[in-house]
C-alpha cells in the first residue's frame, strides 16, 4: 500500500531533522521540516485514496505515482545515510573532524578538492571553529591563498597568527625576507601540536613555496588545503602522510543537490515544493537559471566564484571549455568525439613526439583536475567513455560563450541572433532558425535531437563556404548532402546514426578532412575517391547489432580498398572487411599506415594472418586491435607476430584459436583481453564466461583450482539447467548467483553468476 510506503518515508524524514550534515548548510535543514508536514499530508489522504483506487482508474494512478516517488525519495536517503557513514555513521564533518584530530602522530595533510562554490570553505571552517577541535590543537592559524597572493604575504600572514595565537609579542616580519620567515615559523611549531588551513590554494608553486615552513613533528600535527585543482590536492602525498579527499560529489551531497540530480524533474519539483511554491514556479525557476545567475543580484557572488575558475584557465584552454556550451543539457559528452572536433577546430597546439589527440588528452585531465568537467561513464577496463559539466557552470559558460560571440545556441525562438555566427548549435528543432540569415563566416555547425530534415540549402541559402565542422549525427538524413561538396576547409563531418546509404564520389574534393564519422549509418561501401583525402586521421565506419543478452552483439563494416595504404595520417581505421580476392595483399598494404592507433578487421581468413602480421609489427603506436573471422569455426592465425606493438592496451579476438597468442604475455601495457569463440582448451585467465543454447545442460562441475580469475559466468538459454543448480569447486569463491533474465516456462533463460570474493587467488601476468 502507498500508505505505508510514505509512512517509511516520513520516518527516515524524522531521523534526517537534526542531521549535523544537513543542519551544517544553512536552508537545506529548513528543506527537510518543511517535507514532512508535506507526506504527512499525503499520507492522510491515501488512507483515504487506497480504498476507493480499485474504482477510479485515475485516482489509482495518482496513488502508484506517490508510491513510486515516496520509495525514490527513501532510496535516496537511504544511499544519502551510507554515504555520510563512511566514518562508523559519524558523518562527513564528523569525519573531517576526526582526521584533523586523529590519525597518526606525525603531521598529515587533508586535501578538499572540488569545484568552486561547492562549500569547501564552508565545511573546512565548521571543522577549525569546532570546540573539540579548538581544544585538541595548541596553535591554529587560517591563511587564504588567493590567485594574486604573493608567497612572502602569506608567509607574514602565518608569523602574525602564529604569534597572536601564541599571545606573544610579534617580531619585526616586515623586515625579513622569505627564508627568515619561514625559520621563525619552524621555530614557533617546532614543540606544539598546530592546525593550519590553507584555503583556496589556486596552484602548486604556493603549496610548495608554504610547505617547508610547517614542521613535520611528531605532534599530532594538521594542514587542512582546499582547492579546486586535484594536482594540488594530491601533491602533498608525494613527500608527506596525505589524505586528499575529493569532495566533488560528497559536498554537493551535503547541500541537498545529492537529490536532485539523482532524481526525475518531476521529483526535484516535489522535493522542493515548499521551497519555491507550486510545482510550476520551480519549472519557471529550473528553467530559466541561465537568467537568474546574470540577472539576481544575489546570486552575483556565485557567478563570481564559478568564473573565477574560468578565468584562471591558461590561455590553451579556455577556448576548449567553452566549446562545451554547444553540447545540451544533462548531455554526456563522448570522449573521443570532443577530442577530434577540439583538433578540427584547431584549439590543440603541436606538441613534439606527440601527437595532437594526446595532447588534447592532456587538455581533458587538466580540466578535469580543475574539477571544471566530470566523469560521468567509464569502460569495464578503467578508461574515461563520458563526460558532463555541472549545471551552474554550463549556464557560466554559455554566458560567456554568447559575450565573446563564440557559439550560438538555437534552442528558443527568442534567442538573439548575432550580426556574425561562427559556431551554431541548434537544439531539439529547426524551427527556430531566422530564414535567409547570413552565415557566410560560420565554421561550425551541430544538430542535437532535431526531428526534421536538415534542408541545408534552404536553411542557409547564402551557403557558408568557410565551415569546418559539420555534425549532423542523428539527424533524420537519407541522402548524402549535397552542399558538402563545395566545402573544401571542411575538417570534420559526422553522419552517425543517420540513414545515409550511398557516398559520392566527390568526397575526393575534401582535401582537409580529417574525420569521417559514419558510424551506425547504412552505408556499406566507400568510393576509390576517398583515397584522396591525404589529411584523413579518423574513418570511422561500422555498425554493431547487439543480441538480445549481455556481452554478445556483431559487427559489420565495409569493404577495403585495393591501395588503402595511400592514407599514411590514419590513426583509427575502424572496421574492414577483409576482402575475398585479393585480401593477402590488403593485408599486406595495411602495413603502410604506420600511424594507426586502433584497427579494426572483420572477416579474416586464416590464410590472411601471416600477412596481417607483418603489417601490425610496424604500426607501433597501436592501442587497440580488433580482429573477428569471417565464421565462427575459421580459425585466427596470429602466431607469425613476433614483434608485437609494445603500447597495445586493448585486444579483441573473436574466432577460433589453436592456442593462446604466445606474444600476448610480453604486452606489459595491456589492460583488456577479450576472447569469443575461441574454443581454447586452457584456461587463458578467463574473468568473464559466457554459455549460450546448451539445450541438454542440466549442470555445471569446475575442477578445484579451474577458472581461478573468474568473476562472471553468463549462461543463456540453456532450458534444463535446474534454478537451484550447483556448480561444483566453483562454490569455493562464488558467493552469489542471481536469474538475471526473463522466466520461460518456469525456468530462467539467463542466469549470472558473480563473483564476489576469492579464496583461490588470481594468478599473476608474468
Amino acid at each position: 500500500m502507498a500508505e505505508s510506503s510514505v509512512n517509511f518515508l516520513i520516518e527516515k524524514l524524522s531521523n534526517l531533522i537534526g542531521n549535523e550534515v544537513i543542519n551544517l548548510f544553512r536552508g537545506v535543514g529548513e528543506q527537510v521540516v518543511y517535507l514532512r508536514p508535506e507526506y504527512e499530508q499525503m499520507r492522510a489522504f491515501l488512507r483515504i485514496a487506497d480504498a476507493l483506487q480499485d474504482s477510479d482508474e485515475e485516482l489509482s494512478v495518482w496513488v502508484r505515482q506517490v508510491r513510486d516517488i515516496a520509495h525514490d525519495t527513501e532510496d535516496i536517503l537511504d544511499e544519502f545515510s551510507i554515504l555520510q557513514g563512511h566514518d562508523h555513521g559519524h558523518g562527513f564533518y564528523a569525519s573531517l573532524c576526526k582526521l584533523a584530530c586523529c590519525g597518526g602522530s606525525g603531521r598529515e595533510v587533508v586535501s578538499l578538492s572540488g569545484m568552486g562554490g561547492m562549500g569547501k570553505t564552508t565545511l573546512a571552517k565548521q571543522v577549525y571553529d569546532d570546540a573539540e577541535v579548538k581544544h585538541h590543537f595548541q596553535v591554529r592559524a587560517w591563511i587564504t591563498v588567493s590567485q594574486s597572493s604573493k608567497v612572502r604575504d602569506l608567509l607574514k600572514d602565518m608569523v602574525q597568527q602564529l604569534f597572536k595565537a601564541m599571545r606573544r609579542v610579534p617580531q619585526d616580519v616586515e623586515n625579513m625576507n622569505n627564508n627568515q620567515l619561514k625559520r621563525t615559523i619552524k621555530e614557533l611549531l617546532r614543540k606544539r601540536r598546530y592546525l593550519i588551513v590553507l584555503d583556496d590554494v589556486w596552484h602548486l608553486d604556493k603549496w610548495h613555496a608554504v610547505k617547508y615552513a610547517l614542521l613535520n613533528n611528531s605532534f599530532h600535527s594538521r594542514v587542512v588545503l582546499t582547492t579546486r585543482n586535484t594536482d594540488v590536492a594530491f601533491a602533498p602525498a608525494s613527500s608527506l602522510k596525505a589524505r586528499p579527499m575529493i569532495w566533488s560529489h560528497y559536498l554537493w551531497q551535503s547541500h541537498g543537490i545529492y537529490f536532485a540530480e539523482r532524481l526525475s524533474k518531476e521529483m526535484r519539483a516535489l522535493i522542493i515544493w515548499r521551497r519555491f511554491g507550486m510545482i510550476d514556479e520551480w519549472c519557471m525557476v529550473s528553467h530559466s537559471l541561465g537568467a537568474e545567475i546574470n540577472g539576481n543580484d544575489k546570486l552575483k557572488d556565485l557567478k563570481k566564484v564559478l568564473s573565477l575558475s574560468f578565468n584562471d584557465l591558461p590561455y590553451y584552454l579556455k577556448s576548449c571549455f567553452l566549446y562545451l556550451s554547444i553540447f545540451p543539457e544533462d548531455h554526456l559528452i563522448e570522449h573521443m568525439r570532443l577530442i577530434r572536433l577540439w583538433v578540427a577546430e584547431g584549439f590543440i597546439e603541436a606538441k613534439e613526439e606527440k601527437t595532437l589527440e594526446e595532447v588534447a588528452e592532456d587538455y581533458i585531465i587538466e580540466l578535469l583536475n580543475r574539477s571544471l568537467m566530470q566523469v560521468a561513464t567509464t569502460t569495464s577496463d578503467g578508461r574515461v567513455k563520458t563526460f558532463r559539466i555541472h549545471d551552474l557552470l554550463r549556464e557560466i559558460i554559455i554566458s560567456k560563450s554568447r559575450d565573446q560571440n563564440f557559439a550560438t545556441i538555437m534552442k528558443e525562438q527568442n534567442v538573439q541572433w548575432p550580426g556574425r555566427v561562427r559556431r551554431l548549435s541548434v537544439h531539439n528543432t529547426l524551427q527556430n532558425l531566422h530564414p535567409n540569415r547570413s552565415v557566410s563566416q560560420l565554421r561550425s555547425l551541430f544538430m542535437f535531437g532535431v526531428v526534421e530534415k536538415p534542408p541545408l540549402n534552404k536553411l542557409f541559402p547564402g551557403g557558408f563556404r568557410l565551415l569546418s565542422v559539420l555534425d549532423l549525427r542523428n539527424s533524420p538524413l537519407k541522402k548524402f548532402p549535397v552542399e558538402v561538396v563545395s566545402l573544401y576547409h571542411l575538417r570534420y563531418l559526422s553522419l552517425r546514426d543517420t540513414k545515409v546509404k550511398m557516398i559520392p564520389r566527390y568526397i575526393g574534393k575534401l582535401q582537409n578532412l580529417e574525420t569521417l564519422d559514419l558510424k551506425h549509418s547504412l552505408v556499406t561501401e566507400l568510393p576509390i575517391e576517398i583515397l584522396k583525402l591525404q589529411r584523413l586521421r579518423h574513418l570511422l565506419l561500422y555498425r554493431i547489432e547487439y543480441v538480445s543478452y549481455e556481452h554478445i552483439h556483431s559487427k559489420s563494416g565495409f569493404q577495403i580498398m585495393e591501395n588503402i595504404g595511400v592514407l599514411r595520417s590514419l590513426q583509427k581505421l575502424c572496421f574492414i572487411e577483409a576482402n575475398e580476392n585479393n585480401s593477402g595483399n590488403m593485408m599486406r598494404e595495411l602495413g603502410k599506415l604506420t600511424q594507426l592507433r586502433r584497427l579494426g578487421i572483420l572477416k579474416l581468413r586464416r590464410e590472411d594472418g601471416k600477412a596481417l602480421c607483418s603489417s601490425i609489427e610496424k604500426m607501433t603506436g597501436l592501442r587497440a586491435l580488433s580482429i573477428a573471422s569471417e565464421e565462427e569455426y575459421e580459425i585466427i592465425d596470429l602466431q607469425h607476430l613476433s614483434s608485437p606493438p609494445v603500447l597495445l592496451q586493448r585486444l579483441y579476438l573473436r574466432g577460433r584459436l589453436e592456442t593462446l597468442p604466445h606474444w600476448i604475455p610480453s604486452l606489459r601495457s595491456l589492460v583488456r583481453l577479450s576472447l569469443k569463440w575461441s574454443r581454447l582448451k586452457d584456461d587463458p585467465l578467463l574473468k568473464i564466461l559466457g554459455l549460450d543454447e546448451f539445450d541438454e545442460l542440466r549442470s555445471i562441475q569446475v575442477e578445484t583450482g579451474a577458472l581461478p580469475c573468474l568473476e562472471e559466468l553468463i549462461i543463456h538459454r540453456c532450458p534444463v539447467l535446474e534454478k537451484t543448480m550447483t556448480i561444483g569447486k566453483l562454490l569455493t569463491y562464488q558467493k552469489y548467483i542471481q536469474p538475471t533474465g526473463e522466466e520461460e516456462d518456469g525456468r530462467f533463460i539467463l542466469w549470472t553468476v558473480w563473483v564476489m570474493e576469492r579464496t583461490v587467488p588470481c594468478p599473476e601476468k608474468s
